[in-house]
């Protein structure tokens, strides 16, 4: 069964190289008791394919539903949820939480560090004096931020950390 070509596109005849497959599978005994591995009676199905004589049409597949798996080109789809320019719409987020006392305080603060640093002069201040203010005053409102996050979950939300070993 090791008849590979030298070839590195596949090989050459798809056919006889298949049929070799198959050959060295049925060597091996592959398949051999096949229907009896499906069936829980160890008894061969008994199909349409079993009696020659038997001139039944052959059956379509058939979706769970009892739909044909196949749309033939006699059926009308009259199916809204088929049409080809529909595009899926997705649903509205959810509103933004509500922003607390103390996250609205180190925006402010932010906010007026920024002002400061632009506009010293509308405080009365020289520019020597209110840029070191104004930094003090963004770095304030930065650090009260990020103290302010949570290190755990939110607490109505039913979170967990998997599986405890």
């Amino acid at each position: 069964m090791n008849s590979r070509r030298d070839s590195t596109d596949g090989p050459e005849d798809v056919d006889a190289t298949f049929a070799e497959i198959v050959a060295g599978l049925e060597r091996e005994g592959v398949g051999r008791n096949w229907p009896a591995d499906d069936d829980p009676d160890g008894e061969p199905d008994s199909g349409p394919d079993d009696d020659p004589t038997d001139e039944a049409e052959p059956a379509a597949p058939v979706r769970p539903e009892g739909q044909p798996a196949v749309a033939t080109a006699d059926v009308e789809r009259d199916d809204p949820d088929d049409d080809p320019d529909d595009h899926f719409v997705p649903p509205d987020p959810p509103p933004l939480p509500a922003l607390r006392a103390g996250t609205v305080a180190a925006l402010l603060l932010i906010l007026l560090g920024v002002v400061l640093l632009l506009f010293p002069g509308l405080f009365g201040l020289t520019s020597a004096v209110g840029t070191p203010v104004a930094l003090v005053v963004l770095c304030s409102g930065a650090g009260w931020l990020v103290l302010r996050i949570r290190n755990g979950p939110p607490p109505d939300s039913g979170w967990d950390d998997g599986a405890v070993l």
